[in-house]
């Protein structure tokens, strides 16, 4: 049965997810790369990284995916609504190579990319943009992206089987918090906490039948 994930999450120690303000030269706010850094030492970035714990994790990133869900934050910075030329962050050959559905309530007709991803702009409720994501999925899993309301709302609806969230040692003071609203989510999920040499904590949570 097609799950719906998260994967390579970061976070900072006061939980959020990316700093403030969001720009088209600052895609994380004043946060930078800092909450990534982790993963840019890895080999799942590139040849020259480290295996380990952080690798390990990071690579399931991409196995048994055939959709993703994304809100309107992760695709551009604000405004980007009003550019019709803004084709999203990566470029041309963008790393989701699945169709990607982006949630925003000002739709657009779907843009091809290379590579095999496709953006398909939906206004839907997080229920109603999984039922179309996973039908797109072909029976492969459903790969919820971010930003942290997006993921934040797929949590708090009870929709996520897996979660990998990574909790990174830096302060932020400002931003977009994955955790507000979310008391008492080990109720539904078990938490396992795997630490890491380089200071990271992995954060794996499964909903709990």
């Amino acid at each position: 049965m097609s799950r719906t994930r998260v994967h390579n999450f970061s976070v900072s120690l006061d939980g959020f997810a990316t700093g403030e303000p969001q720009s088209r030269e600052a895609p994380f706010g004043h946060a930078g790369q800092r909450l990534h850094t982790w993963m840019f030492a890895t080999r799942f970035w590139g040849p020259q990284g480290a295996a380990g714990v952080d690798d390990a994790l990071a690579q399931q990133h991409s196995v048994g995916i055939g959709a993703e869900v994304m809100g309107s934050h992760r695709f551009g910075p604000p405004g980007w609504q009003d550019d019709p030329d803004w084709r999203g962050w990566w470029g041309e050959d963008p790393p989701f190579h699945t169709p990607t559905f982006v949630l925003t309530h000002r739709p657009r007709p779907p843009l091809e990319m290379a590579g095999g991803t496709t953006f398909h702009f939906l206004d839907a409720s997080p229920a109603e943009a999984l039922e179309v994501a996973r039908e797109a999925a072909g029976g492969l899993d459903v790969r919820i992206g971010g930003g942290a309301t997006v993921v934040r709302d797929y949590l708090a609806a009870g929709l996520v089987d897996h979660a990998h969230v990574v909790q990174v040692p830096v302060l932020l003071g400002r931003g977009v918090r994955l955790w507000d609203g979310l008391e008492s989510l080990e109720d539904s999920y078990a938490i396992e906490a795997v630490a890491s040499p380089s200071g990271v904590v992995h954060l794996l949570l499964t909903r709990q039948a």
